[in-house]
């Protein structure tokens, strides 16, 4: 689980002109595609059975989230999309494609010429290299972005599992910076891991 908001961020500017694939392959039989309205409900329940799991890393998990909660950001999303700013996926498993058991997304919320990536996956599919088979296909997605010059992810210096993603993608560690804790398990020290290409 990366330091990441479930929601897109309206006060960022695009960050390319082009867009990433709706659809992207991780192998594995998994699958990101393209986070939209219809995928609301699957999404919400996939969020409330992994609260506990999601609580100690990510600040939007502190409560449970309705449906139309889950609808507004799903809209949010689409919209996000069509400008450029943000680009929200959700992990899916091939034999199920309405599947949930993970988010992911590239977000342009660190500056230009560059997307963060952003990520949780379901506590009953961790541990099986998803995380990491995602984050290498949506590197790859980002980079190839016209404008694209670097890809980042940012987490809680605590959160070994999250780290462990960059470090075998190759990322390198670029520095630590203070930062209050907004999750209950979080150290208060965000490690900023970077890549121009792997």
């Amino acid at each position: 689980m990366s330091h990441s908001s479930d929601a897109p961020d309206h006060a960022v500017r695009p960050v390319t002109a082009g867009r990433p694939p709706e659809l992207l392959s991780v192998g594995g039989g998994a699958h990101l595609r393209r986070r939209v309205l219809a995928d609301a409900p699957a999404l919400n329940a996939a969020v409330i059975a992994n609260l506990a799991h999601l609580r100690p890393w990510m600040p939007w998990a502190r409560q449970v989230p309705t449906l139309a909660e889950s609808e507004q950001l799903s809209v949010r999303g689409e919209t996000a999309w069509e400008e450029g700013t943000d680009f929200l996926y959700l992990l899916g498993l091939d034999a199920d494609p309405a599947s949930v058991i993970g988010a992911f997304g590239l977000h342009s919320r660190i500056g230009s010429g560059a997307l963060e990536i952003g990520y949780w996956v379901d506590r009953e599919h961790t541990g099986r290299g998803l995380a990491t088979a995602a984050a290498r296909v949506l590197t790859g997605a980002a980079l190839a972005l016209p404008g694209v010059t670097r890809t980042e992810i940012h987490c809680d210096e605590a959160n070994a599992a999250s780290a462990a993603v960059p470090r075998k993608l190759g990322y390198v560690l670029d520095r630590i910076v203070q930062d209050p804790p907004s999750a209950p398990s979080e150290s208060g020290r965000t490690m900023i891991w970077v890549t121009t290409g792997l």
